[in-house]
């Protein structure tokens, strides 16, 4: 069974008009993708309708449970049948959760478009970067994936912040309606972009083990088991990815305790998403930072966060919004050499082992945030987690200078297969 046509390359899908052709497409579904205007008002909804902190907290739950269950069987079904297939679809379920949330706004309603929210963020989760590296790689331009998924993801965040801006004008003119509405268009038209996504996948035939999705699953977490460099890729993914990006649900109340008036809180967490999207902007000059580069930055971000957070000033929302920027930075480029080391036919699966890792890190950081903003306030509670970055780097910089001293041995030997 072929499940996507095998073409020879010609002119029209290789070299700059192939790279052209998919990172076109692939901007457009990066922008698409976060350009939802019920993103910014959804928590105000749920408010309106009634239901109360421990409703919401539990529809949060359901979802981080839904995508943590179904993010590496996706990664396997996206390896064994077809990425694009996943990313068409995925959008499509996301439109009917958010219609259910407008038309009959209830708990149950919220609760299954969560659920249908959760399956599209599997849906989508290493398919894309999947997808995106091994066309690239098919073109000769592996070496540009860092670049290219750091530029889609500024594309992501440019839209997060023109949704901010946009939600509340159709809030005041057309109510929840009118922004569901404005959202479910968008997810359609995510998927139809998605479409427009080239994929040149090597013909699978029935009872060939590539076929079957638990073999696929099977394959994946036996070369993560068996090769140390992608156990280590596969660590660092979560250690750096996991901690600001579940900071980032309670930057309003970081900025809120800044003083400022209630309507600068708005311009202060744009500040804050200027910070990632030009981090994104830099993972060019960031491929060539080394391991202990990656270290200097995370430990500079590190302590970027925990002074901005510390000062309580919006002065320090900026710090803020500096330590967010290198943690994206050095999140890409942990991404782009996770999947330096895989192997093609395996690659959605193990990149979605790397994305349920974070998954499950973002859940322990939402309960380490609950029991230590209990007691105290937001700024030293964020200033507590810039702490795990530093044992990062620490671990990184260690690891960097133990493989030069085994560098160094090697040569010594004069073995230069060894060397």
């Amino acid at each position: 069974m072929t499940l996507s046509p095998v073409r020879e390359p010609g002119a029209d899908d290789t070299g700059g008009n192939g790279v052209r052709r998919l990172t076109a497409a692939l901007y457009g579904y990066a922008f698409l993708d976060d350009f939802v205007l019920l993103y910014p008002v959804y928590a105000l909804l749920f408010s309106d309708t009634g239901l109360s902190i421990w409703q919401v907290s539990s529809l949060f739950a359901l979802w981080s449970i839904t995508g943590i269950l179904l993010e590496v069987p996706s990664g396997a079904w996206a390896d064994a049948v077809s990425r694009r297939l996943l990313l068409w679809l995925g959008p499509l379920l996301t439109a009917a959760g958010f219609a259910l949330w407008v038309i009959v706004p209830s708990y149950w309603a919220f609760a299954l478009g969560f659920v249908l929210w959760g399956v599209r963020g599997a849906l989508g989760s290493g398919a894309l970067e999947a997808l995106v590296y091994d066309e690239l790689d098919r073109m000769g331009a592996a070496d540009r994936y860092a670049r290219v998924i750091g530029r889609a993801q500024a594309v992501g965040m440019v839209a997060v912040m023109a949704a901010m801006g946009l939600a509340g004008p159709v809030l005041d003119l057309g109510g929840y309606p009118a922004v569901g509405a404005a959202s479910v268009l968008v997810c359609v038209l995510t998927s139809v972009v998605a479409t427009r996504f080239p994929e040149h996948r090597e013909a699978l035939a029935h009872g060939d083990d590539r076929a079957s999705t638990l073999a696929t699953l099977r394959a994946g977490l036996v070369e993560a088991r068996a090769n140390r460099s992608i156990r280590g890729a596969l660590l660092l993914v979560p250690a750096v990815g996991a901690v600001w990006g579940a900071l980032d649900e309670y930057t309003p109340l970081l900025v809120r305790d800044t003083g400022v008036a209630q309507q600068t809180i708005a311009y202060l967490l744009l500040v804050i998403w200027v910070g990632p999207a030009v981090g994104s902007l830099l993972t060019g000059v960031g491929e060539r930072l080394s391991a202990t580069g990656l270290a200097l930055v995370l430990a500079g971000s590190a302590f970027a966060l925990g002074a901005g957070s510390l000062m309580g000033t919006p002065a320090g929302i900026g710090l803020v919004a500096v330590a967010f920027g290198g943690f994206q930075l050095v999140n890409v480029l942990a991404d782009a050499r996770l999947q330096n080391r895989i192997e093609g036919a395996r690659r959605a699966t193990l990149t979605s082992v790397a994305s349920m890792g974070t998954e499950l890190a973002s859940v322990g950081v939402f309960a380490a945030y609950a029991l230590v903003g209990a007691s105290y306030g937001h700024g030293i509670t964020f200033a507590v987690f810039a702490v795990p970055y530093l044992v990062t780097a620490l671990v990184l910089a260690r690891g960097a200078a133990g493989h030069a001293r085994r560098g160094g041995d090697q040569a010594a030997t004069g073995d230069p297969d060894r060397a």
